[in-house]
């Protein structure tokens, strides 16, 4: 039977016998300058990537602020083949959604990836406020409205059967999986329509997806426009440079925010940096930051999996570690605020300014370390979604959540190893704010 579970990771870079990606900063050697760290307050039940666990691997929150009671809020997070779960303020759990069966039986089954918020979408049944979800697995997107007050959990799903595939063109194409990968919602205020914009796995494109009522209360969507960021760059020394990879990939595009008040779409390629484009995918894109790896020539060894790399040419950033992921947009009142993104290699969080006449200065950082033995920090963080408002009597000064992809204790599998597992980490705003004197 064919396996469609992929890893996620690219492959590992090797500085001579030093692995760069995915190492803790003490064992990569990173200089984080001093970050600041904050603790989390609570943290989910661990999620686990095995056949006793349903194949669940966390990766990506929203938070749903309800307006009615703040205390009553919910962080809504996907879980890869174990579909979506719904948690309270407390971090436990609300409701848990299945994602969808495969077709057949040798057909890639349903893995929800990533997941954004749409206030007051438009349905024929009136405005409703929803979570959109990028279905990996089939190459979807899928649409659930959120309802506190509905008896069986808050989530439902509005997704028309009917859609069709956001980048395949057939059953064979979605197996590949070069799907429906990242994802961010956008509201167009000029024309009231609203949007999805989308990445595709493997590949650099992003595609813009308009939301569509239909007169049966379901929603659909229709692909507007597409876009493909560079795969290679021109660099100082005159050579062109990509990104090592596994063979036949191209580095895309996970974590991705849209800033409201500009319609400006941020946009993490994993192994690049960060890019500045309008949310309709017109104009030219900006790179406005890009990882320290940028520039390194490496070489992949099909017998280790690995990329072994040559020396730096010192044409990368000073902030970000590869992956770039988890791109979430911190707004205040004034219209000022930050955009926040996870430095995945070296288990740090980088704050940038909002404000595009400032080019998105960078204005410092911070770590998610542990509070207790048992409440540990987040490490190789893959999502992260913050919201600067009150919410009730648990988070007055706002919240922040991350994923952790490192959850411990960890568990023994039965078979003399550990079971893989990840969670969520809900931290106060305000200590956030304290800690990076924002």
């Amino acid at each position: 039977m064919r396996t469609h579970r992929i890893p996620s990771r690219p492959a590992v870079l090797v500085l001579g016998a030093a692995v760069l990606a995915f190492l803790t900063p003490a064992q990569a050697g990173a200089d984080d300058g001093g970050l600041p760290t904050v603790t989390p307050v609570s943290e989910t039940p661990a999620l686990y990537d095995d056949e006793a666990g349903g194949n669940s691997d966390a990766d990506d929150p929203a938070i749903w602020r309800n307006a009615a009671d703040p205390d009553r809020s919910l962080v809504i997070a996907t879980a890869k083949e174990g579909g979506l779960r719904v948690y309270d303020l407390d971090a436990r759990l609300v409701q848990s959604l299945p994602a969808p069966r495969p077709p057949a039986e040798d057909d890639a089954p349903g893995r929800y990836n990533n997941v954004d918020l749409v206030t007051g979408l438009r349905t024929s049944t009136g405005r409703t406020d929803v979570a959109v979800v990028s279905d990996r697995g089939n190459d979807r997107l899928r649409i659930y409205r959120i309802d506190p007050s509905k008896p069986g959990g808050p989530l439902t799903d509005i997704t028309d059967p009917a859609t069709a595939p956001v980048f395949s063109t057939d059953q064979a194409e979605i197996n590949d999986q070069r799907t429906a990968y990242g994802l961010a919602t956008w509201q167009d205020k000029s024309t009231g329509r609203t949007y999805a914009l989308v990445s595709q796995r493997e590949r650099t494109r992003l595609a813009l997806i308009e939301l569509k009522p239909t007169t049966s209360g379901t929603v659909t969507y229709q692909k507007v426009r597409t876009l493909d960021l560079p795969a290679s760059f021109r660099i100082p020394n005159g050579t062109t440079w990509s990104p090592c990879t596994e063979p036949g990939e191209l580095p895309q595009v996970e974590g991705m925010v849209v800033d409201p008040a500009t319609g400006t779409l941020y946009a993490g390629q994993e192994d690049i940096g960060i890019w500045r484009i309008r949310a309709d995918l017109t104009g030219k894109p900006v790179l406005m930051d890009k990882v320290r790896e940028f520039g390194v020539p490496g070489v992949y060894d099909e017998a280790t999996e690995e990329c072994a790399a040559g020396a730096d040419p010192g044409y990368g950033g000073d902030r970000l570690s590869a992956d770039v992921e988890g791109l979430t947009l911190f707004q205040e009142s004034d219209g000022d605020g930050y955009l926040l993104a996870s430095s995945q290699g070296d288990d740090t969080f980088a704050l940038y300014d909002r404000e595009v006449s400032e080019d998105n200065e960078y204005e410092g950082g911070f770590r998610v370390g542990a509070a207790s033995t048992t409440l540990d920090g987040a490490e190789e963080c893959d999502g992260a979604a913050v919201l600067n408002a009150p919410l009730g009597s648990r988070y007055p000064n706002g919240l922040l959540v991350v994923q952790d992809g490192h959850e411990t204790p960890e568990v023994p599998d039965g078979e003399g190893g550990k079971r893989t597992a990840t969670g969520f980490k809900f931290v106060d705003l305000g200590d956030v704010v304290d800690a990076a004197d924002l």
